[in-house]
């Protein structure tokens, strides 16, 4: 069987045993029932997986077969969500699952988001222990990231209320590519999010997505207009793909236009991976490019990813021009930033999540074992 897991087990038997009840779907003529979570809305035969591989047809219903299973739980700096405006220098407790619902051919995460077998679900965790082990190891937030929390939708909100109820915050690293309905759940337990805004042409998400460029512009003048998430965007520069002037135009006019100046924007570097190996990594002009581009069109935040460039990674005031905070890789230094969000120099304000003093995380990167914090499926 193509599907089947490789504990033995037949992949109807792996969705039946590990059926979490799902929303959003409902049923058609023909015994087929459709997952309404996403675009997609694929249509399914009971014991059928959706595109996302992790949502599934089961007694009638769609389930998450990925409900309290992760590929792995890890400490990160915020900073690599990427996210340089909500609680700088802190450390953000990062997990994931498996699968995905696009297919881009660029994916830097392959391994994970494009899993077809659960051997890769290494570690489990109820959504208290998640919210337990990020309070115990003084995290300020959660990340639903390594793969798109929007598909485990249920899990992640459970997360987030467990969290929440510990004072810790939640952090969604998504594409964006959710359905209006389950869109306005998911992001009312969510206090920030980074949205891949992969390219700005249909043309480009079709070819190597398999997605839409209005769903997920949809998506982001959602997040921007009717909740109070704090958003960041970042665009991964393929040479050649999403790079040209006219593109990088374009697509900043368009955020400014539609989502504000206040924005962040990260264009990151791209190198070989998955189906796309034949593309050279991006050039660091090229990205240097991009952030003046931006920032000649009004974004006042604009930032290189991927890359060493001090200039590229810091932040400024775009009153004075003064430094607000400077970074290399993940490490912060210079911080001029008052207890308000403000310019010390000259008083503007800047737009983000501050605190009264930044965060001394740094660049580490720490793996978390969740036995110790209580397993519980």
């Amino acid at each position: 069987m193509k599907n089947a897991i490789k504990s033995g087990k037949t992949d109807a038997s792996d969705i039946a045993d590990n059926a979490f009840p799902g929303r959003y779907w409902h049923a058609l003529d023909g015994g087929r029932t459709q997952c309404d979570l996403c675009p997609r809305a694929c249509k399914l035969h009971d014991g059928q997986r959706g595109l996302c591989f992790v949502r599934a047809a089961h007694d009638g219903q769609i389930v998450l077969t990925t409900y309290g299973r992760s590929s792995g739980f890890c400490i990160d700096p915020i900073e690599k969500k990427p996210l340089n405006h909500f609680l700088p220098g802190t450390p953000v407790f990062s997990f994931g699952t498996a699968g995905c619902n696009l297919t881009c051919k660029f994916c830097q995460n392959w391994d994970i988001s494009k899993a077809r077998e659960f051997d890769v679900l290494a570690d489990a965790a109820s959504p208290e222990a998640i919210a337990n082990a990020a309070h115990d190891l003084g995290c300020k937030s959660v990340a639903y990231t390594y793969n798109d929390p929007v598909i485990f939708l249920e899990y992640a909100v459970d997360v987030a209320k467990a969290c929440k109820e510990r004072g810790i915050k939640s952090v969604a690293v998504t594409a964006g590519y959710i359905s209006p309905e389950p869109r306005k759940e998911f992001f009312a337990h969510m206090d920030a999010a980074n949205v891949d805004l992969k390219g700005f042409t249909d043309e480009f998400y079709q070819n190597l997505c398999s997605g839409h460029l209005a769903d997920v512009l949809d998506t982001l003048v959602y997040i921007k207009n009717e909740t109070d998430v704090w958003l960041e965007t970042t665009t991964l520069l393929i040479p050649g793909q999403n790079d040209s002037d006219d593109e990088l135009n374009k697509m900043t006019t368009w955020v400014v236009e539609n989502l504000g100046p206040d924005v962040p924007m990260h264009f990151s570097a791209f190198h070989p991976d998955w189906k796309m190996l034949d593309i050279p990594k991006t050039k660091l002009e090229t990205l240097t490019r991009a952030r003046a581009i931006a920032l000649e069109n009004g974004v006042r935040y604009a930032y290189t990813g991927n890359v060493h460039d001090f200039d590229g990674e810091s932040t400024y005031c775009h009153g004075c021009g003064q430094i607000l905070i400077g970074r290399d890789w993940y490490e912060l230094s210079t911080w001029n930033i008052d207890h308000d969000g403000n310019c010390n120099k000259c008083g503007e304000k800047c737009a983000g999540v501050f605190e009264s003093s930044p965060g001394s995380w740094g660049s580490k990167r720490q793996p978390v074992r969740m036995a110790e914090y209580g397993i519980s499926k």
